[in-house]
């Protein structure tokens, strides 16, 4: 496997490259250095795939597991160490390290000049729940996902992970105003996901989903402040059937994002059916 210099003792916890690599978990020192780590063979693939990784670390049994992605870090220019357990385990954030920990550029993210789906994430502090909103965002189909007002940072290692590689999939933004977010999409719809809202999916039905949206999400812990919600045009609800309190914040954003995504779908393919029928 080629090291970044041949011949190279595997690095350990002291090595100045894990060192210097092992100040990004915080995030003052990824903000200063504008580099993040990311975690595990499949953040590392798409990291690679995204041509976000700058050095690659890995364990040693790691060089026989992951050869491929270790290959593919060195054709995309990356430089990569070997490590030992220990050096491995000083930048792995997880209890059981997975082998391979990336150190990746900051993403150059823009928010798209037109949108039809949103998600802007509002004082939501866990960073495993903001990673899983990411992720369904992804899968949904959504154009970009803004971490608003005293959100989690979207770098932060366990989002990184619980994102499951969508955080190099679109647009992930940090603002630091909600408000000011909101003002970016003049044409869409800002809707605040809230208990006791409007019902989702009389919404749906009514054919109100359909229109360029942007999803207004707040904590699970206390949802989205007064002044907050009152941003957006309608507060909207996912019904609860059975004897659940509440529904997991990841839960309730992916049911929302997915039925936007649906009803544009929808609305999508009648536009096509009626024009090729008019043609």
């Amino acid at each position: 496997m080629t090291a970044d210099v041949p011949g190279t003792d595997a690095l350990t916890a002291r090595s100045s490259r894990v060192v210097a690599a092992r100040k990004l978990q915080r995030r003052r020192g990824r903000d200063k250095a504008e580099r993040f780590l990311a975690e595990g063979p499949q953040a590392v693939r798409e990291a690679i795939a995204a041509g976000a990784v700058e050095d690659l670390f890995y364990d040693l049994d790691a060089d026989t597991r992951h050869s491929d992605l270790i290959d593919a870090a060195v054709a995309a220019g990356a430089h990569v160490h070997p490590c030992t357990d220990e050096g491995l385990a000083a930048l792995a954030e997880t209890v059981t390290p997975q082998g391979l920990v990336a150190v990746c550029r900051f993403l150059d993210q823009r928010l798209p000049e037109e949108a039809n789906l949103v998600a802007v994430l509002h004082g939501i502090t866990d960073p495993g729940n903001a990673g899983t909103v990411l992720r369904a965002a992804d899968a949904a189909g959504a154009d970009c996902v803004v971490f608003g007002t005293d959100s989690v940072d979207p770098y932060n290692g366990k989002c990184v992970r619980s994102s499951a590689g969508s955080l190099f999939h679109l647009p992930v933004l940090r603002a630091a105003d909600t408000a000011d977010v909101l003002g970016v999409f003049p044409h869409a719809q800002v809707l605040a996901a809230a208990a006791g809202g409007e019902d989702l999916y009389a919404l749906d039905g009514a054919g109100d989903l359909a229109a360029p949206t942007v999803w207004l999400l707040g904590s699970e812990a206390h949802g989205l402040d007064e002044d907050t919600a009152a941003l957006a045009h309608r507060k909207v609800g996912v019904p609860i059937w059975g004897k659940a309190e509440s529904l997991n914040l990841a839960v309730a954003a992916g049911l929302c994002l997915y039925a936007s995504a649906a009803a544009q779908h929808r609305a999508h393919l009648w536009l096509a059916s009626f024009a090729k029928s008019g043609s």
